[in-house]
């Protein structure tokens, strides 16, 4: 899921960088084009600027003959945003000569009146001309020194223009919307194909948290190898350190009860003397106290290791057989209702230390009955759950009876054997396990215990 959602977030991210470039990059080439075309178009008016240029400057006996050279047609059809116009400057008024195209208006003449006032200058833009088109003028002035001073103009509809520009934005806008897929596909490709690896890495650690593997199988590419052998060596050196944390604790637990053996022994020896008495007290809140730290080292270590996977109906079926056995002088019945496809996500040893002790318990205070059921629930949005529930026909407890029986060491009846330390190790296996233990009143008359644990 979270590869998925890298490879997501990468295939946006790259598509909008795709996106805004490409935008930027369009823009760029029409404006570029844009600018092409008005050269273009400027070059074109030149050339008419300049024959109208030479015409002006002709001797005067040609002068009734202007103009001479422009023979476009357009210029002689009304309004057709083809113009020019020859206005002289020097005299107090004016003396205009247009094309037949301007009919009875005139051209404006640009804005920037510093520089029209430099002879020989040529300038460009545009203006709005009859019928409020929009032309793009060129305009000179030429000083003939006594003959005169002149503006000579030259204009075009711009339409041609910007029907060049959108004919180019058009075919800009096809080919980069073709192109953009192209890299998307390429893109989504990459990305699918490039965080593959992170996607096998992904679900091989999930297969290891859910005990179907022990280290990440299968060849990476060279830039993602390296990823998973520093996780297998880390896996391993995980392994490795629980292990030897087991062997500690067992070790230990083996060099305490030797000379706590002795101590007893003696003091057992010299029968109720005082002092005899004190000894065997504290050495029974000893063991207590050891065999209390020693569980929780030993389950705190086991948490450390990557989730397994356990068959939760062997197991049960397993202890009924043997509480049957250890309790053959009691004639109980144990039924066990089990799933054969019911999987506790943890150790064998834990589910059988935990089921083991709620049934022996059980069986302790039953009269002639143990039932198990066993049964798989899926609540969401949490993780699925495995429910575990032990009746008795005994004589059951009351609340109050129930909080105390839940205490390290805490025996209702002394006549029954045990350390009082089963439910509390449940109690801290199952709240290990991210479970939890409840107590209360069997339909058939005695204890309920429900175990939830976390199921695969």
């Amino acid at each position: 899921m979270r590869a998925n959602s890298l490879a997501l977030r990468l295939f946006l991210s790259a598509t909008a960088w795709t996106i805004v470039i490409l935008i930027v990059t369009g823009i760029v080439l029409s404006s570029l084009y844009r600018q092409a075309v008005e050269r273009s178009f400027d070059r074109r008016l030149g050339v008419y600027l300049r024959t109208l240029v030479a015409d002006v400057a002709a001797p005067n006996d040609a002068q009734d003959k202007f103009p001479q050279s422009v023979s476009e047609p357009l210029f002689e059809l009304p309004l057709s945003g083809w113009y020019w116009q020859v206005t002289r400057l020097d005299i107090t008024t004016p003396d205009i000569r247009a094309s037949r195209s301007l009919w009875d208006g005139g051209l404006p003449r640009l804005p920037d009146a510093v520089q029209a006032a430099i002879p020989g200058a040529l300038r460009q833009g545009y203006v709005s001309g009859p019928e409020d088109q929009r032309l793009r003028l060129v305009e000179r002035v030429i000083d003939l020194g006594d003959e005169g001073r002149f503006l000579v103009s030259v204009a075009g509809d711009s339409v041609e223009i910007d029907e060049e520009t959108h004919a180019f934005d058009r075919a800009l806008a096809i080919t980069f919307g073709i192109l953009a897929l192209v890299l998307l596909l390429i893109t989504a490709f990459q990305v699918q194909f490039g965080l593959a690896p992170l996607k096998r890495i992904s679900q091989g650690l999930a297969a290891i948290r859910a005990g179907l593997a022990e280290r990440l199988e299968g060849r990476f590419p060279v830039e993602i190898d390296l990823l998973a052998r520093e996780t297998n060596a880390l896996l391993e050196a995980n392994r490795e350190i629980v292990e030897r944390a087991r062997t500690h604790v067992g070790n230990l637990a083996h060099a305490l009860k030797t000379p706590l053996s002795v101590m007893v022994n003696e003091a057992a020896s010299r029968g109720d003397d005082p002092l005899a008495v004190k000894v065997r007290e504290q050495i029974d809140i000893m063991r207590d106290q050891v065999t209390r730290h020693l569980e929780r080292a030993r389950l705190a270590a086991r948490m450390t290791v990557v989730g397994s996977i356990t068959d939760v109906y062997p197991v049960v079926q397993a202890l009924a057989r043997t509480m049957e056995k250890t309790h053959h002088d009691k004639g109980l019945a144990i039924r066990v209702d089990a799933p054969h496809d019911a999987l506790f996500l943890g150790e064998r040893q834990d589910l059988e230390e935990m089921v083991g002790n709620l049934v022996d318990n059980a069986c302790k205070w039953a009269q002639t009955r143990v039932a198990i059921e066993v049964s798989a629930e899926m609540p969401e949005p949490q993780r699925p759950s495995l429910r575990i529930v032990v009746d008795d026909d005994g004589r059951g407890l009351t609340p109050s009876e129930r909080e105390q029986v839940a205490r390290r060491g805490r025996r209702l009846d002394e006549s029954k054997p045990g350390s009082g330390l089963g439910l509390s190790i449940v109690l801290e296996l199952a709240s290990l396990y991210g479970g939890s233990l409840t107590l209360g009143t069997a339909p058939i008359g005695g204890l309920r215990a429900e175990l939830v644990l976390p199921a695969a």
